[in-house]
Formats: structure tokens, sequence, C-alpha cells
């Protein structure tokens, strides 16, 4: 069996971890039900131990998926290195790591901004100032933000804003001369094992810290594992237990109606009814669970988050902590993502040329194209074409980042293409006849990227 010292993760079945395997079933078939959930990968450990793991195909192990404001909990680790190392003062100003800004913020409130009030969104600005501080930056994030007069006194209330941890990813960038890629690289990704990763990055060339981030399922499932305990990998102390305590405890309450989201926030991690968490947009989870000695990392596509959550309280945490759990494997069922279903004759494909129809909500996806000999379908988005192999019928064909199939139904080709290294679906109705197709989104990709960037970022 591997070690954590060799980076894998061991695995063992449920039972030698005193975890009940029918309340992982159970889990999983309950989030299958929740209406407007789509899991994508599963892992369940205990006493660091994987009992439990699935991807639903076209997701596989290996590949880095899209994981949104989790990449918060990864910057928030960036800075915890950081300030082991005495890079980084928490109680410091943001504006003194920025002294070619200094005459630019000339706001009191802005001025006193600390390092410690970004990491726990406690700016003193009431909202998300995303929008307003690239406004006022003109493109740049940082510079807007410190421009923008907060709305209270910084460390007095929470608002989950953006802005604050890109401050974060602007400070590790000046301290280091480095990415928080490269900078996380030999302190976090190589002792862990995470080799495949991605991080978008700003006009100035910054990473968001924010979001952006694709990793593997794995890579949250060991980060979770490095925080249960309390930084420690194998035999290194990769992050002081001291970090680890600060960055997880509630600094101010949250007040947002969710039960999951009203239990405070700590230094870009989230408190939740159980355990704390980082999480991002449609269902990405990684759930550190002390009082079972367990971590959960989920990737999906799932507008109910709340309800995902509230699965895993009511199937998946009766498990990890069975007294005397069955003695039996866990073997993951079957399970595919749902395809185009196909109705009526399915006729030979054609090359066609189509242009938007009435229903196309993409704006700048202006042409789509069906080639054969090989089939093929091609997306001009903008000045950028995509090209994939056309899946056939009951099946997923995988052309690097995209994953498609398709099926007729009501003399329509109905094509879904799948951004596999991202949460998103899109769905394509091709009408050959009338010569137009349209276009929608199962979800939307936040902040509206181009097609061509909806793949991990080199």
């Amino acid at each position: 069996m591997t070690t954590l010292g060799g980076a894998a993760l061991p695995r063992s079945e449920p039972a030698e971890q005193g975890v009940d395997a029918a309340g992982i079933d159970a889990f999983v078939t309950a989030a299958g039900a929740l209406s407007g959930v789509e899991l994508h990968s599963l892992m369940v450990l205990r006493h660091g131990h994987v009992v439990a793991e699935q991807w639903w195909p076209p997701y596989e192990p290996e590949t880095p998926h899209l994981v949104y404001s989790l990449s918060k909990s990864f910057t928030s680790t960036a800075l915890g290195l950081a300030v082991g190392e005495g890079r980084v003062d928490l109680d410091a100003t943001v504006l003194s790591y920025f002294p070619e800004l200094d005459a630019a913020v000339t706001d009191e409130r802005s001025r006193s901004i600390r390092v410690r009030h970004v990491a726990a969104m406690a700016s003193g600005h009431e909202d998300d100032t995303i929008e307003r501080a690239r406004k006022a930056g003109d493109g740049d994030l940082l510079r807007g933000f410190l421009r923008l007069p907060p709305d209270r006194e910084p460390g007095t209330v929470f608002a989950y804003n953006q802005p604050c941890t890109h401050a974060l990813s602007a400070i590790i960038h000046r301290v280091s001369g480095e990415s928080l890629t490269a900078y996380l690289r030999p302190r976090l990704f190589e002792p862990l094992g995470i080799i495949r990763s991605g991080w978008s990055r700003d006009p100035q060339g910054r990473e968001l810290g924010y979001s952006g981030l694709h990793v593997p399922t794995e890579a949250i499932a060991k980060l979770g594992q490095l925080y249960l305990r309390n930084g420690a990998w194998a035999d290194r102390q990769l992050l002081s237990p001291q970090w680890v305590q600060e960055a997880t405890h509630a600094h101010l309450p949250t007040d947002i109606p969710e039960p999951d989201w009203d239990q405070g926030y700590g230094f870009q991690f989230w408190r939740s009814r159980h355990g704390y968490r980082g999480d991002g947009a449609y269902g990405q989870f990684m759930l550190i669970l002390p009082e079972a000695d367990a971590v959960v990392a989920i990737t999906s596509q799932s507008e109910d988050m709340q309800g995902l959550l509230d699965a895993v309280w009511t199937h998946l945490l009766p498990a990890l902590t069975a007294d005397a759990p069955p003695a039996r494997a866990w073997t993951p069922a079957t399970a595919t993502l749902p395809l185009p279903e196909a109705a009526g004759p399915q006729p030979a494909r054609t090359p066609v040329t189509l242009r938007p129809g009435a229903g196309n909500e993409l704006p700048g996806l202006h042409t789509v194209r069906l080639t054969t000999g090989p089939d093929e379908i091609r997306l001009l988005d903008g000045s950028a074409e995509l090209v994939a192999a056309l899946g056939a019928p009951g099946e997923w064909t995988s052309t690097g980042p995209l994953t498609t199939a398709s099926a007729w139904n009501d003399s329509r080709l109905h094509v879904d293409v799948i951004f596999v290294e991202t949460p998103h679906r899109l769905h394509l109705r091709l009408d050959p006849a009338a010569g137009t197709f349209e276009a929608r989104w199962q979800t939307w990709p936040l902040g509206g990227p181009p097609l061509s960037q909806l793949r991990t970022p080199s």
C-alpha cells in the first residue's frame, strides 16, 4: 500500500476505517435525485485512507477540473506559507506592499485595510466590489479595489468580495517574485504529489486567486487531508498548526440565509454545520470533518449547493462514524452523465454550415459547422475555432478538453458539448433544413469567457 510520504493517498475498504458503505451508496443516490445536481467526482477519506472514489464519465481522475472559489483555500494556503516564512505580516496594510499605489489611494479606510482583513473578507466593503474595482482600476483589479473607499471600518463587517482574495494573490506575487502556482509548487504541490494544475491570470499577469484554479479531484482531497492533520503531511510540517487554526475558525458572522453559509468565515474557508470547507460555484467542495476524522472532495455541476450539503449531512456523515459497519466492500455503481435522447429516424450526417437562430443564447458563437469524413463539429466563437469529433448516439467521444454526444430528435440534431476541465455543458440544437442552430448553457460559466478559454490554462 502506498503511503502519504509517497504522495499517493492510501486506499482501503470502508469497513476497515469504520465506514458504512451503505451510507456512501445512499448519498450518491440522494444526490442523483436532487433537481439541478450533477455529480462529476467523489472522493471520501477517513483516517487518511480513501474509502470511496468515483468519477462520472466523461470526467476522469487525472483531469484537472475548474474549482471556482475553492481556489481561495489554495490561495489561503499560500498566504499561510508566506506568513510562516516571515514574508507577509498579517497586521501590515495591503497598501504597504504596493508603495507605487500610495499616491493613488487617499481614503483613510482604504489605506488601513490589513492583510488579515482581506484574508477574512472583512475589508469594510458591504458587497462584492469586483465590477466596480475593475472599472476604478482601468482593468487593474488590485488598484481599483484599493481606490474604492470601504463602507465601514475594515475588520468590522463580512462581505464575500473577490478582490480581497485577489489582493492576497498580488501580495504573494510581490513578496516572492513568483506566481501563486510557482510559489506553491515546491512548498505544497510537489510534497502532495499535485502534478497537473493551471490557474487563470488577470491582465497584469497575476493569477486570480479568488477563482480560476484547475486541479484534479485528488488534489482537493489532499489539501483537505493536510488541514485535517493540522498542516502535517507524512513526516513534514508543511503548514503551522497555528495557521490552520487561524485560517479555519470564524472571524466574523456571515449573516447569510443558507444554514451552511451562516456559520462564519475564516481566512478563505467557510465554517459549516459540521467542520469547515472550501467551496466553489456549482458544487465544488472540500469538506474537512474533524469530528469524523474525514475529508470529502466533490466536483459537480450543481445549482443546489445547499441541497448537496444536506445530502452529505443526512447520508454520508452518519456512515463515516458508524460504530460497527457491515464488513462489505464498496463498489461504485455504473454511472455516466445524461446523453442526448434519440427519437425518430437517425438520418445520415451531411456537411452543413449553420448560423444562429432565434433561440441562441451565446452571442459570441456565430457559426457551427458539421463535417464528414471525419465526423466533426466546429464551433466558431469570435476569432477562435474549436474542433471536436462528433459523438454518436449513446456514447461520449472525447477530443482533448471537449467531449461530445449527439442524437437526432424532432428533425434536429441535438449535440451536447462537455468542457471536461470545467463543470459546464453546452446544449446545441442544430436544424440543417433551416440552416440555423440554438445554443444554451446548462449552467453559465462565471465571467462569460470565450469557449476557447474553458480549459486548464497552460
